[in-house]
Parts: C-alpha cells; sequence; structure tokens
C-alpha cells in the first residue's frame, strides 16, 4: 500500500522542496503514489540545531497583556527575534528544530553504517545503508561522472521520431521508476477499502501549481523558470541557442498540461482523486496512449480497472501525444531527464537547481551541506531501512508506553466529545462512533515482521546514480505489487525518522513515529498540562482527521461512503464553512497584506486543529481530576489550563522567508505556523477563561464568531 493521501500534522515536505528543489509538482491532497517514503526536513548541526531540552521556559514569554491580544507573539515572538532563520532554511522553528536533531541523530547512524559497511552482513540494511551513504559522499567520482549517468536517456530521447516512439519511451520510463507527465501507483480502492487499485494521477509540471502559468503575478517567476530550463539544457551540452528555443517549447508544453491541471482547492475534492474505469474505457479517454500496453510495461494485472483520477487532464495528454511537434516532446522530456536527476549529479548541476528551486522561488539563500543533501536521499531511496537503525538506536519502550498511553486517553476524550455533541443526531452519532471503535492507533514503527525487506535491492559501493536508480525502481515495483491484493492496516507510510504525524482514511488509522514523540511535542517525565498540550494536540489533530471535511466522508472500514443524516451533514457544512472564513480572514505575511489564507484548501488541517486541541484539553481536564491537588498547582507561575496553551503555541513557534511563505500559501493545505498558533485557542472559551481575556480582546471569538465542530 503507498500513502494514498495521508493527513500529516505538518509538511515536512515543504521545508525538504524550499532546500533541495522540487522535480515535476504533485498537486496538494491528491491520491498521487509516493516514489519512497517522504525525506524528513534537512538540518543544521548548529548548537541552536538541538531540540529544546528545558520544559518551558517562562523567560521566553512576552508581556502578559499580550495574551489576549496576540497569543503567538506572546509565546514566541522573543525566541523568534533571538533565533534568526538559518542561511540554508527556508523557515526556522519548533518543527525544524525536531528535524534537525532527528537528522543529527540519522547522520550519526549513516555514518558509523559507512564505516562498518565492508565487514557488515553481506546483503544487509546496515551494509546497504553504509554504501549508500558512502557513495553519495564520494564527491571525486561524482564529479568525474558529470552528467554521464543520464546520457543513455538522452540519446534514447533524441532517437524518437513519432507518437509510437513517444509512448514506448514514456511506457519504459515509467517502469525504471522515473515517469513523466503523470505519476502511478497502488492506493485502496475508495469503494473497497480491503483492496488496492492502481490509481493514476495528473503531474508534469516544474513550476508549484497551475496558477503560476497563467496569473500576471508570476510573470517574473515564469521568466526565471524559462531562463532555468535553459541553463539546465547548456550544462548537459545543448548550444546556447537551441537551448533557449527548446525551453521556450517545454513551457509552452506545460502551460498545456497546466491549463488541464486542477488547482489544490479543486484537488481536495474527493471526486476529483478517484474515477474508476475499465481499461478499454480508460482508452477512450486516451486513444493514442494503450493502457493495456503501459500496465504490461509496468509488469502489473489490471483486472476490474483502475482509477484514471483527472480524465481531463489525460484527454489534454492524449492530445499533446498528436498535436505537440515531436521536438517538442523532446524538449519536455530531456529537460526533466536532467532536472529529476540533477541532485545525483555533478555540482554545477546541483547548484543550478538549487538557485532556482531554492533561491529564487523560495528564497533560501544557501544550500545545504553535502551530507545534508545525501542524507535526504538515502531517505527516499532506503527510508524504511534507515528507520530500523534508528528505532534501535534512539527510541525507548518507555516512550512508547507513555505516548500508548496518552492515545488511548485522548481517544476516549474524542469518542466523549461525539457522543455529546448537541448539533448531532443519535443516528448520526452512532455511526461515528463506530468508526471511532474502528480506529487503529500505531505508535514509533512498525510491528515486529512488519518492518520492509530490502532483499531485492542492490547497492554497489561506488555508484551514488546507479544507487538511487535502483532504489527508485524497486521502491516503484514495491509499490506496483500492492496492486490487486489485500490492503495491510498495519504497513507505514511514514519512516519512524520523520518529524510528523498522520490519519489515513483509506485504513482508518493514526500515525505517530518515533521521531515526533520528543520534546516540545512530549515529555516522557513532563506534566500532564505540557504534553495535552503538545503531543496530545497532535494525537488529537490526527483522530479528528477522521472526521474532517474529507475524512467524514469514509466510514470505519475506510470506505468513501455516506454514513450522515441530511440534517446533520447540512449542521457540518454550516459549521465548517465558518472555519473557512475565519482562516479566509488572516492575512499572514506583514509585507503583502492582500495574501489570505486559502480558508478551502487549508480546511480539513483547519478543522483537525480546532478538535485536536479541544479534544485534548477534555482529556486533560479528565486526567487532572484524578488528582486534584494537581489541578490547582501553578507551575512557574502558570496554571495548569495555561500550561497547556503556552505549549500549544510553543510547537508552532518560527519564522519563515516571505518568498517561502507565499509559497506555501498557494500550494500548502496546512496553515501558516503563526496562524495556527492563535487560530484555534480563539475559538475556545477555555483559553480565555484561562488567560482572562475579555469580549471584544482579539483573541477571543465569541457568539456567532465563535467556530464549534468537534
Amino acid at each position: 500500500m503507498t500513502q494514498q493521501f495521508l493527513k500529516p500534522l505538518a509538511l515536512a515536505a515543504a521545508v525538504a522542496l524550499a532546500l533541495t528543489g522540487c522535480g515535476k509538482s504533485e498537486q496538494a491532497a491528491a491520491p498521487a503514489p509516493a516514489k519512497a517514503a517522504t525525506a524528513p526536513a534537512p538540518a543544521a548541526t548548529t548548537a541552536a540545531a538541538a531540540a529544546p531540552t528545558s520544559v518551558f521556559d517562562v523567560s521566553e514569554l512576552g508581556a502578559s497583556t499580550e495574551a489576549c491580544t496576540d497569543f503567538n507573539s506572546f509565546v514566541n515572538a522573543k525566541w523568534v527575534a533571538a533565533n534568526p532563520i538559518p542561511s540554508d532554511y527556508p523557515m526556522w522553528g519548533s518543527f525544524v528544530q525536531l528535524y534537525a536533531k532527528s537528522l543529527d541523530d540519522q547522520h550519526q547512524l549513516v555514518e558509523d553504517a559507512a564505516k562498518g559497511a565492508d565487514s557488515a552482513k553481506a546483503g544487509s540494511v546496515e551494509q546497504k545503508i553504509g554504501w549508500l551513504y558512502k557513495s553519495g559522499m564520494d564527491d571525486a567520482a561524482i564529479e568525474k561522472a558529470g552528467f554521464d549517468p543520464v546520457k543513455p536517456k538522452l540519446a534514447a530521447i533524441d532517437g524518437l521520431k513519432n507518437t509510437a516512439d513517444i509512448v514506448n519511451f514514456l511506457n519504459q520510463d515509467a517502469a525504471d521508476g522515473d515517469g513523466q507527465v503523470f505519476s502511478f501507483g497502488s492506493g485502496a480502492d475508495f469503494k473497497d477499502a480491503t483492496q488496492q487499485i492502481g490509481f493514476a494521477n495528473q503531474g508534469g509540471l516544474g513550476l508549484p501549481t497551475k496558477d503560476y502559468y497563467f496569473k500576471p503575478e508570476y510573470k517574473d517567476l515564469r521568466t526565471a523558470y524559462v531562463a532555468y530550463i535553459a541553463k539546465t539544457l547548456e550544462l548537459a551540452g545543448v548550444a546556447e541557442a537551441d537551448a533557449k528555443q527548446q525551453a521556450d517549447a517545454v513551457m509552452k508544453f506545460e502551460t498545456a498540461l497546466a491549463g488541464a491541471s486542477l488547482a489544490p482547492t479543486e484537488m481536495r475534492d474527493l471526486d476529483n482523486q478517484y474515477h474508476f474505469v475499465s481499461v478499454k474505457d480508460a482508452d477512450k479517454v486516451t486513444p493514442h496512449f494503450s493502457w493495456e500496453q503501459f500496465f504490461k510495461a509496468q509488469g502489473v494485472t489490471i483486472d476490474n480497472g483502475f482509477s484514471l483520477s483527472q480524465p481531463k487532464f489525460f484527454a489534454e495528454f492524449d492530445k499533446l501525444l498528436t498535436g505537440a511537434p515531436v521536438s517538442e516532446w523532446q524538449a519536455y522530456l530531456r529537460f526533466h531527464t536532467i532536472d529529476d536527476a540533477s541532485n545525483a549529479l555533478s555540482k554545477t548541476f546541483r547548484d543550478n537547481k538549487f538557485d532556482f528551486y531554492g533561491k529564487t522561488l523560495s528564497g533560501t539563500p544557501e544550500q545545504k551541506a553535502r551530507w545534508k543533501q545525501v542524507l535526504g536521499d538515502v531517505n527516499g531511496a532506503m527510508g524504511m531501512g534507515l528507520g530500523e537503525l534508528y528505532v534501535a538506536k534512539y527510541f525507548t519502550p518507555e516512550a512508547k508506553q507513555r505516548a500508548e498511553e496518552l492515545v488511548t486517553n485522548v481517544r476516549d476524550a474524542l469518542k466523549n466529545r461525539i457522543e455529546h455533541l448537541d448539533w448531532m443526531s443519535d443516528t448520526t452519532k452512532a455511526k461515528a462512533v463506530d468508526k471511532w471503535n474502528k480506529f487503529l492507533p500505531k505508535i514509533g514503527y512498525p510491528d515486529q515482521g512488519e518492518w520492509r525487506d530490502w532483499s531485492g535491492l542492490t547497492i554497489s559501493q561506488d555508484n551514488w546514480y546507479a544507487n538511487l536508480q535502483a532504489a527508485q525502481k524497486y521502491n516503484y515495483q514495491y509499490d506496483l505489487s500492492h496492486i490487486g491484493k489485500k490492503t495491510d492496516r498495519k504497513e507505514w507510510g511514514m519512516t519512524p525518522q520523520t518529524v510528523n504525524a498522520y490519519y489515513d482514511p483509506s485504513t482508518n488509522t493514526i500515525n505517530f513515529p518515533a521521531a515526533i514523540l520528543q520534546a516540545p511535542f512530549f515529555y516522557a517525565k513532563g506534566d500532564d498540562a505540557i504534553n495535552y498540550g503538545g503531543i496530545g494536540a497532535v494525537i488529537g489533530h490526527e483522530s479528528s482527521h477522521g472526521f474532517d471535511d474529507q475524512g467524514s466522508q469514509f466510514d470505519g472500514d475506510g470506505n468513501k461512503k455516506d454514513w450522515w443524516t441530511p440534517q446533520d451533514k447540512k449542521q457540518f457544512d454550516e459549521r465548517t464553512k465558518a472555519l473557512v472564513d475565519q482562516y479566509d480572514g488572516y492575512a499572514p505575511i506583514k509585507d503583502k497584506p492582500d495574501l489570505h489564507v486559502n480558508g478551502k484548501l487549508t480546511l480539513g488541517e483547519n478543522i483537525a486543529d480546532l478538535g485536536g486541541l479541544n479534544i485534548a484539553y477534555e482529556a486533560l481536564q479528565t486526567a487532572l481530576k484524578k488528582d486534584p491537588s494537581e489541578a490547582d498547582q501553578k507551575i512557574d507561575g502558570y496554571t495548569q489550563d495555561q500550561r497547556f496553551f503556552l505549549n500549544w503555541a510553543r510547537v508552532w513557534r518560527g519564522s519563515m522567508r516571505e518568498k517561502a511563505a507565499e509559497l506555501r500559501l498557494n500550494t500548502d493545505p496546512h496553515s501558516p505556523i503563526a496562524i495556527r498558533a492563535i487560530a484555534s485557542p480563539s475559538d475556545m472559551t477555555a483559553f480565555a477563561t484561562a488567560f482572562q481575556c475579555k469580549p471584544g480582546d482579539a483573541m477571543v471569538r465569541s457568539g456567532d464568531k465563535q467556530v464549534k465542530i468537534w
């Protein structure tokens, strides 16, 4: 089972994208399968990179009057001012600090594996990880190779003469794990979640979303992108004049694809994520592209059919097969072949890619250190293998046990809140509780015997590009091997070393990787208020995803099925519309007040934040009732309720470069971190009570402005 449309707590990939550069764009919230597990964000190695060690340093707090006017500023402004963004980062804050710690831990693991790889057990995970990392750090060999590794594929592109040649190339390229124009992989059938089927999804764009190809405000970025395409081609030996001409052809080609692509907000509509067809009917959409031949090339058998998820896009793809000149196809395929491989080629290619995707698009001034780049690719290639080594060294049984207790308590609070909702009928409540009963929590890492088998992957000591290609193909074939088989609810969609968490509606599972079970989210010996405001709210967030605007369309078995009464659904839609309106009103970039949060794009995450924080707060109250003396206890002058909200805001502390912030407003289904710190607390009466806020204060939403859902 691949990642279909997991609901992560935070979009770690946004950090990685800004630092490393992206390939073809992946639309937000789409069920497009990943080629490999998502790599954690790269990290710094400075002293500032270490995760916070104190439970809560109240000296970081601002004036008490700020709590009711701008809670984010009250909790985080001093820290943000004292901790500027490192030069190789688009953003910095609590999340990224913890990524940094995870990356430092992983760095030690791969360095040790590389030193012992030659003497390690032949074919072991340790040896493969060691050789993979070692080959990536062999700068001399990589520089000597230049762009030689992609020359065979470039020669094949040069030899394309007609539509049949183009189709054959696309089929083989996909089978090698690369894939151009669209993505293909496995996922649970929306109508029968016990079965894995194939999903074909739109793709093929080098800019973040379709808007970047058409809106006037991105004209300069389009010009910079065309210049980047031309330079990329020149680095691979294309004459300057020809490179410019080909770059224009690539832009024309991608603009046609973009015109038929769905925007991130449109991709959140589940009807745009699943369109089941027979192979015969799919061929009617693309008469010049045989899906039967495509599946044959992939080595996969499609029986009843698959999801051709965005038919309009694939109709445009087919139109281009005959409507675009072969030379235009060649330019497009040539550029993306080089672009996709750039991070595995010599330094000039890596620098060129970073100049556009890192500096121009995201505003990051400095490229990250080489070891961080290589470690990111190791995660992409063998992330779950590295996870085995990570868990063995860094994740304690005590942490897992304490986390399991918190999960149980927060889940119980969710059930209680469902049962006592004043706007939902008993009929729908019963269905919601049935779904709750079928939740499967997964903590830390896969169960014994559930780790991936890497025996079929061959890794050499000294060929970085070949190793990455081998891993990419291996992971792609592993993904495709799920098609036609039963869905495995115990399989993980994130590696243990990833600082994140997620809900998967197709399996109805909530998942908490080992790396997030650390400060400031989680303290194994910390007080309840801090833990419930941190990891407790994370648990509540992921649990709430089961009942957000998308998750609420799936039943407890993971099937897309309507389990609501019409009146209850109307009530739910009215409440979520109010949340859309609330977030539409936020303008997080100081110098660009006209740029607002997209309430529709971020709705699922905003529901999960609001629901998760309410659920965690209720779980805290239940825990405190067991020890009334603790409930009345102040720590560092702050009550339990206040510390709960303080840690929620601290989790979201940080700052972001303006270009990166604008990019995320356009692409990220998560609201900006500063908004997450204040939005949900402002909808909670408990927050106003805790900090003695008054009606009219900026942090108090009351009456019909206060949003209540779960």
